[in-house]
């Protein structure tokens, strides 16, 4: 009997919103996003942190200069006990979903591996 892959993709969806580690995020990012200052600071946090990537992605060289800026907001982001506990809560939703991603990609690891044959 054929999976229906589409439909075992919406059972995890639902299965991640009902997690406590999304329930967490959740939580977290509304707190940070109800307090004015916190917001701020974290979407001012993302923004270095988007134009970094880009900078990465694009190839070019990131400047030392642009590195200590980063650390600097990072260290003055984590000060923050709302920023703080969304960035855990991150931390953690990304382990799952990387242990998830993992055990997704099991049977194509096992096909194509060093091991396969």
């Amino acid at each position: 009997m054929a999976v229906n892959l589409h439909d075992s993709a919406y059972e995890l969806e639902n299965a991640i919103r009902n997690s406590q580690e999304y329930i967490n995020l959740k939580n977290a990012y509304q707190e940070v996003n109800a307090d004015e200052t916190a917001r701020r600071m974290f979407e001012n946090f993302r923004n270095i942190q988007m134009q970094l990537q880009e900078k990465q992605m694009m190839g070019q060289n990131i400047t030392q200069e642009e590195v200590d800026h980063a650390q600097k907001t990072v260290a003055l982001v984590q000060q923050n006990p709302k920023i703080s506990r969304l960035m855990e809560a991150e931390q953690r939703m990304s382990m799952v979903i990387g242990e998830l991603n993992q055990i997704i990609m099991r049977p194509l690891e096992e096909l194509y591996g060093p091991n396969a044959g």
